[in-house]
């Protein structure tokens, strides 16, 4: 079966792991026509805009696209990217597994879990205001269909994984509307899934208890700051962003992406690391029911961090980009 994806390169090293990715994709056999659009700070000086309407059409179409890192100009008036693709597409969840490779060295040996944010209201709707001079104000906006298609995503995502715990995080002892609001429709979707178990975690306590037993919350369900900031703590519990995948689901499209920047310093250098982006096409694969070649790619990635020294700089290697992606290619070629 062929699949047609829209592929955003992105910006910086962006464009180096997107063709590595590929790479690994065509190593297990995964037929993909690609249409490829063009996004980011590079788009921007040229098109005025940072996100062309071409990209969100293909998206649309498509339904699935892969997305490298994308920078957005500083001090200029353009909204990100990423925040604009969740916004127009209403990628509700954004889905990251939080999962230490072997060979990595990570703040906990075998961590295992993943956090599940919703993606469009809270603070990051955007909505704010100067009410007088020298005092500005944010509204924190939670509804109930948010609170509801977050919450069903999430205990779905556990049933379908075999996950037996699903962790709500809030901080209703304070915030009793909003965040009461989100442990309301918890216990309430809760009830139709008696095999998972519900846990209800304030923010901060959650903080600690994933740098002391991460495994314990599961599948954390959460608002959409509190999901970002404990998003990247995970990712600096196995090693940092440089090897985390991730993706932001709606009911109509699906965006996966690399989480970490599009670190413009390194660009052009064939030095970045692409399993990130790798990881999140695995993601992909899931995604689109390719389940075989998904953990193909999945199994060799996890080998070639137990058992090669062919690695990146940023995980304490020499390898080059493509130094790394041939040797994952060679390791998937002989799983077929």
């Amino acid at each position: 079966m062929s699949h047609t994806i829209t592929l955003i390169p992105g910006d910086g090293i962006g464009p180096e792991v997107s063709e590595a990715t590929k790479r690994v994709l065509e190593a297990a056999g995964v037929k993909i026509e690609w249409e490829t659009h063009n996004a980011g700070a590079a788009v921007a000086e040229k098109r005025g805009t940072t996100l062309p309407p071409e990209v969100l059409e293909s998206v649309r179409r498509n339904k699935v696209a892969l997305k490298g890192p994308i920078g957005t100009p500083i001090g200029k008036g353009f909204k990100s990217v990423n925040v604009t693709l969740r916004q127009e597409l209403d990628l509700y969840a954004n889905v990251r597994p939080i999962r230490s490779l072997p060979g990595v060295e990570p703040r906990f040996e075998g961590t295992d879990m993943v956090i599940v944010r919703e993606n469009t209201e809270d603070l990051y709707a955007g909505l704010e205001l100067m009410i007088m001079p020298g005092i500005a104000q944010s509204i924190k906006l939670i509804t109930e269909r948010g609170c509801l298609r977050i919450c069903e995503y999430a205990f779905e995502y556990a049933k379908r994984m075999g996950r037996s715990r699903v962790t709500a995080v809030h901080k209703a002892n304070i915030m009793k509307l909003s965040d009461g609001l989100l442990l309301e429709v918890f216990r309430r979707v809760a009830m139709r899934y008696p095999a998972i178990e519900p846990v209800e975690v304030i923010v901060d306590a959650c903080a600690m208890m994933m740098v002391r037993n991460a495994n314990k919350l599961d599948v954390i369900v959460t608002e959409n700051l509190y999901g970002d900031i404990l998003s990247d703590l995970g990712a600096g519990l196995v090693g940092g962003l440089g090897i985390v995948p991730g993706a932001n689901i709606g009911a109509l499209s699906a965006v996966f992406e690399a989480v970490h920047g599009s670190a413009p310093d390194i660009a052009g250098k064939g030095v970045a690391n692409p399993t990130a982006l790798v990881q999140s096409a695995v993601m992909m694969l899931r995604h689109i029911g390719e389940m075989s070649a998904a953990q193909r790619i999945e199994d060799a990635v996890t080998t070639i961090y137990r058992t090669s020294d062919v690695r990146t700089g940023d995980v304490g290697g020499n390898a080059t980009t493509n130094e790394f992606t041939d040797a994952l290619c060679r390791l998937i070629a002989t799983s077929a």
